[in-house]
């Protein structure tokens, strides 16, 4: 079967990758736009980035196909995932295990790439580790109670690091935290989903689900919630000082309010619209979008800020 035939493109899940814009968070955060050494640095370090994210859509959606694979059986007895084409015998295993290769093998390519044109193989590093946690995630995690949650956001946050590493430039430890505690955020709130869900029917398609109940991932769910917002508070306080309306301060604090309403926001579709199940159908939420580009915009406004 062809690598660009319908069901194939349904398999490697394109709307998904936009995870992978976290890659950009260290371009960002890291003050490239406010201090560049030249425009042609700048667009370089650019393109730098925009091939890691392609490395990594590459990744993900190779793991997303071995996912599949070793669920179809799993995935029949679920009312969504019955749908997807390895499940439905749409898209034979065989067809899906050698694009998942080949996915996999050009992704590989992009991360020496990168690593070469960095002058450090740190990225390349990255992007081995985060292949190899997603597999493993795949065979083992997924089936290990609340190991299973925080290794997918440990996916989240080597997609940061990786990020950083294909600049290069310092890791923040925030940065890390702030990402850590929003997948776990997300990934809790989709386990809540899961369970009022498939109920009674959730040991057939994830094993790991009934060791979960709605009320214990209420809890998990109350106190990341309140780490999301710490975390990302203490981060802003302690970003470096830009100059605006003529003061000298760490202004990315200004963001806190689009932050606090974007995770209550995320609570309120979750408890109220049922839209956990899939993180990216809650970014189609108009007040959620508008508000993520509102923060987007003075984040970035307030880096390219010259200082003094």
């Amino acid at each position: 079967m062809a690598l660009y035939s319908r069901e194939f493109i349904e398999g490697i899940r394109p709307r998904q990758w936009q995870k992978n814009g976290l890659l950009l968070a260290g371009l960002v955060f890291a003050g490239r736009f406010r201090n560049p050494e030249s425009v042609a640095v700048l667009l370089a370090d650019v393109t730098r980035v925009i091939v890691a994210v392609l490395a990594f859509c590459l990744f993900s959606s190779a793991t997303y196909l071995l996912n599949d694979i070793t669920d179809r059986e799993s995935d029949k007895s679920h009312p969504d995932k019955c749908e997807r084409p390895i499940a439905s015998g749409r898209l034979p295993v065989s067809s899906a295990f050698a694009g998942a290769c080949t996915l996999a093998a050009v992704g590989a390519a992009l991360a020496v790439y990168v690593s070469l044109r960095s002058g450090s193989y740190g990225f390349l590093l990255m992007s081995l580790f985060y292949l190899l946690l997603t597999v493993s995630y795949s065979f083992w995690f997924k089936h290990w109670v609340i190991v299973d949650v925080l290794v997918l956001s440990a996916g989240f946050v080597l997609r940061v690091a990786a990020g950083c590493m294909s600049l290069p430039v310092e890791i923040s430890p925030w940065l890390i935290l702030c990402t850590l505690f929003l997948a776990l955020f997300m990934g809790l709130c989709k386990r809540r989903h899961e369970i009022l869900l498939l109920g009674e029917n959730s040991v057939s398609t994830r094993k790991v689900l009934p060791h979960y109940t709605a009320q214990l991932l209420d809890q998990m769910i109350a106190a990341v919630t309140a780490l999301t917002i710490m975390a990302y508070s203490l981060y802003t306080f302690n970003a470096d000082h830009t100059v605006f309306l003529g003061r000298e301060s760490p202004w990315v604090m200004l963001t806190i309010p689009f932050v606090m309403y974007g995770v209550f926001r995320y609570l309120y579709l979750v408890y109220r619209k049922d839209l956990g199940g899939t993180p990216e159908d809650v970014f189609t939420d108009r007040p959620m979008l508008i508000n993520l580009l509102l923060w987007g915009l003075i984040v970035v406004y307030l880096s390219v800020k010259a200082p003094g």
